[in-house]
């Protein structure tokens, strides 16, 4: 073996030995705080807001996997309902595990109509408590409540408490940007989804199967 092959052959063993110890360690963090967490199934209220894109499309995720684990799903699409997705083609193929109701009548700025908008967001509304009153319901969806809530076409209260009441093993995905500081404060998973770039602002339009 060379001089330099040795001289890189030893810092490559260095980077590889540093890399186990880093490893090692925070191994034993991790481990320390699953085992001081509890592992007691129970559900969570997550909430996927920002102005970034795939906050449904997370959601939707969730929803597919708690379908792996065989939980039935309820959907409730909020001010969405003017254009078919591929979310809704797929999951109602599956009939028996998926309930999806898509409540809207599009997006404000084209429906125009807060009183109608507001009209829509409450149906949309009693749909979800059914399903938050519905133990056999393993996760519930509530894709753009958040848009719902910050144009108070519902009372964000009134919403709160009728999560906080839902059976204890459900969880709850709520999706749309502008979420209320008091949904924030009880949910237990919160995520703000950042722009980097989008496609749209170099003038490319919404595209099956990445938009909708």
């Amino acid at each position: 073996m060379s001089e330099q092959n040795s001289e890189n052959h030893n810092d490559s063993q260095a980077i590889n030995e540093r890399h186990r110890v880093r490893m090692e360690r925070k191994k034993a963090v991790i481990d320390a705080q699953i085992a001081a967490a509890d592992d007691q199934p129970i559900g969570i209220i997550v909430v996927n807001t920002g102005n970034g894109k795939g906050k449904s499309s997370s959601g939707f995720g969730m929803a597919i996997r708690a379908m792996g684990h065989g939980m039935k799903v309820g959907v409730v699409q909020f001010i969405k309902g003017a254009l078919s997705t591929g979310e809704e083609k797929f999951l109602r193929r599956f009939p028996d595990e998926v309930s999806f109701h898509v409540m809207g009548e599009g997006y404000t700025w084209d429906t125009q109509n807060r009183e109608r908008d507001t009209e829509k967001a409450q149906l949309a509304w009693q749909q979800a408590r059914t399903f938050l009153a519905d133990p056999s319901i393993g996760l519930v969806l509530l894709d753009e409540l958040n848009i719902a809530l910050k144009y108070r076409y519902l009372d964000v209260h009134a919403v709160i408490a009728d999560l906080l009441e839902r059976p204890a093993m459900q969880h709850v995905v709520i999706t749309g940007r502008g979420a209320p500081e008091e949904l924030v404060a009880i949910a237990d998973t919160v995520t703000e989804m950042g722009v980097v770039k989008h496609a749209f602002k170099a003038g490319i339009g919404a595209q099956a199967g990445t938009e909708w």
